[in-house]
């Protein structure tokens, strides 16, 4: 009854629906160039030859994490085409950059259809998907019904179910049986998701392992690392990556508790999202710090307290600066951020109390002496201050979490074959329908 309510009214809410999205466009949250995209239009028409491989993955993190297996489609399966679909519009500035395929015509990025069914329907029609792969845990009713109605195999990529999720759809079990049932296959990232998804109905689920073990390490631009490398010197200094609002002014309080004793010391700020820059450097400069801004092209002098990179794609750049660095989205709630990127970077890591997103990994890196946990600002200063003056401490935590990160490479293998059935049994299928 749930689910059937939420179609109605997704049908019913095209007027309110297009009010949302154009406030979401005076936000900067859509793309005004590619705004029909949420509406199921395409600027890429459907190559007629070769079948199409849909990839639907939310945002950033997910759209990063998917590339190896891209990839390894356009590699091995000449005869396959990758769509990949994003909701936010800083993963399609990154699928612009970094999308495998895109140069030789065999991929394309284009915005998820917004969820409601005409929309759904435009963008199917025109698709004609042959395989569906969804990544981690976004599932949108009505595009998962409409794909599974038409008979496309779907398999969920890298699964995640937090705690938090799992418990919200504890009380909506009919509807989540309904969706993971519309899925020929579960590859959870984990023990846990896995015990999580065949509770709330998945029929088959396999655990390859997590899919971000398989990145390659963050690109960084070399002149701009020389560039840095030569204006931080050998200033003690520390990274805290992917903040969001509060976490600033906590990296800020750890600052002016430490600088008396660490002569020099530089504390770089990574926000997760890179617009909220200027308001950042604003608020830490009301604090008494000399904060330079990246965006703005601020020189970063031996008077900077505060290196604010609000700038997008070069966190590589700066996990190669700092091999001290603290997760953010850890202290302020929301589940923490990729830790995997960091520790191949050889950099110690601190986490903050909320690492539900990756639990499993940062219990992982915890256990092996890569990670430390943290409360509140002062222990993140008190452990920061400890990593700083413990030179063989900080080296020893730096080789754990790198030892860690690689010791899985092994997964893109093992999903890769999982995979290989749905996409030999849609060219099987495809070629019988041929002849």
């Amino acid at each position: 009854m749930k689910l059937a309510l939420y179609r109605v009214l997704t049908d019913l809410g095209g007027p309110l629906i297009r009010l949302y999205l154009e406030r979401r466009l005076k936000r900067g949250k859509e793309d005004r160039a590619r705004f029909r995209e949420r509406l199921g239009f395409s600027a890429h028409p459907r190559p007629a030859a070769k079948r199409v491989a849909w990839v639907h993955a939310a945002s950033v993190g997910e759209s990063l994490s998917v590339l190896p297996v891209v990839d390894r489609v356009l590699t091995e399966r000449p005869d396959w085409f990758v769509l990949v679909t994003t909701g936010t519009v800083t993963s399609a500035r990154l699928m612009a950059e970094r999308l495998p395929g895109q140069d030789t015509g065999r991929s394309a990025h284009q915005y998820v259809p917004v969820d409601r069914t005409v929309y759904v329907r435009r963008f199917l029609d025109h698709w004609r998907p042959d395989l569906a792969l969804w990544v981690e845990s976004e599932f949108w009713p009505n595009l998962v019904i409409e794909t599974h109605a038409r008979g496309v195999p779907m398999v969920v990529l890298n699964g995640r179910m937090s705690e938090r999720s799992y418990r919200g759809w504890l009380k909506h079990r009919a509807v989540i049986a309904r969706l993971l049932g519309a899925f020929q296959l579960v590859l959870a990232r984990g023990d846990t998701d896995a015990a999580r998804f065949c509770d709330l109905g998945a029929e088959s689920v396999e655990v390859p392992g997590n899919l971000k073990f398989a990145q390659p390490p963050l690109p960084a631009n070399e002149q701009a690392l020389a560039r840095l490398v030569a204006s931080m010197g050998a200033r003690p200094r520390w990274l805290a990556a992917s903040t969001h609002a509060g976490e600033e002014e906590i990296c800020a309080r750890v600052h002016l508790s430490l600088r008396k004793d660490v002569p020099g010391l530089l504390t770089v700020i990574v926000p997760r999202h890179p617009e909220r820059g200027p308001a950042i450097a604003c608020a830490l400069h009301d604090q008494g710090l000399n904060v330079a801004l990246r965006s703005a092209d601020a020189p970063l002098t031996p008077d900077t307290d505060i290196y604010v990179a609000d700038t997008l794609g070069e966190l590589g750049l700066f996990y190669r600066l700092c091999d001290i660095v603290f997760m953010g989205k850890t202290l302020a709630g929301g589940g923490g951020q990729n830790p995997i990127e960091a520790a191949i970077l050889s950099s110690a890591l601190l986490f903050g109390p909320d690492m539900s997103n990756f639990e499993d990994i940062a219990d992982a890196l915890s256990a092996c002496g890569g990670a430390l946990w943290v409360k509140d600002a002062e222990s993140l200063a008190e452990a920061v201050a400890g990593l700083l003056a413990d030179g063989e401490a900080r080296e020893r935590a730096v080789r754990a979490a790198h030892d860690l990160a690689k010791s899985e490479t092994g997964v893109l293998n093992r999903m890769m074959g999982a995979l290989g059935p749905y996409f030999e049994f849609t060219e099987a299928k495809n070629n019988h329908a041929r002849t």
